[in-house]
């Protein structure tokens, strides 16, 4: 019960941080929205495009927001000494990022709630799935992006060096999963760096499931994005250290 109760005090200290860090606020909420109204109204006369193009779209806005979010946030944690004194506590790094990915999940699940909504709704992009199964989708990504996050923090002396990280690992991943060009069309030697990115099957899996697929029908890249996931969790939990 004490290891639930830490993971529990540290995902509220997240929680109260994030909220009075208004800026981080409007980013997580507002910027993928604006970002989906300029992507969906310049094909609104291309439904085949549009419906192609904003489950993927989607997925790289939680993969790319969340990532940067959590990165700034775990870094500034790490800079001010708080890190170091709550590990000094009986608090593992276990819970440690535990608690920081239960709270940045949190704020993700509502960013994807309002982007998932907005798209079907106002964009209007044809829906034919379960939205349960999206989420499920979504929830695994998130889980991806803040243990990337973390990981990629440890690395990083200030807020801009963790920006300097997304031309090296999100930017690949943005142009080789094929949100603009089916990865079966891209050149040969791009292809085996489509499979090992974990945006491919996100990608892959939110498209068919937005198609009306059910989630037995992409377990197979559900199955490899968790897989990421679980291996980047641990990278997390390794890389957290006392200075």
């Amino acid at each position: 019960m004490k290891l639930v109760d830490r993971i529990i005090g540290i995902t509220s200290i997240i929680i109260r941080q994030l909220l009075r860090d208004h800026r981080s606020v409007a980013l997580i909420f507002l910027a993928p929205i604006v970002v989906m109204s300029l992507i969906g109204f310049s094909f609104q006369d291309q439904p085949i495009i549009l419906n192609r193009t904003a489950p993927a779209i989607i997925a790289t806005m939680c993969l790319v927001f969340v990532f940067m979010l959590t990165g700034v946030s775990f870094l500034r944690e790490r800079l001010s000494g708080t890190l170091d004194r709550v590990l000094v506590t009986s608090t593992s790094k276990i819970e440690l990022v535990f608690g920081y990915l239960i709270g940045f999940l949190i704020f993700a699940l509502i960013q994807s709630t309002i982007i998932l909504f907005f798209t079907i709704y106002v964009v209007g992009v044809d829906y034919t799935g379960k939205i349960t199964d999206a989420f499920i989708i979504l929830i695994v990504l998130t889980i991806t992006s803040v243990s990337l996050g973390i990981f990629v923090s440890t690395f990083a002396k200030n807020e801009f060096q963790v920006i300097q990280f997304i031309p090296i690992l999100i930017s690949p991943q943005i142009f080789l999963s094929g949100i603009f060009i089916p990865v079966e069309q891209l050149p040969w030697y791009f292809r085996p760096i489509s499979n090992i990115i974990p945006l491919t099957y996100a990608n892959k899996s939110l498209r068919n499931i937005m198609a009306g697929y059910k989630i037995e029908d992409v377990i197979s890249e559900l199955g490899i994005l968790i897989l990421f996931a679980g291996i980047l969790l641990i990278l997390a939990i390794l890389s957290v250290r006392r200075n």
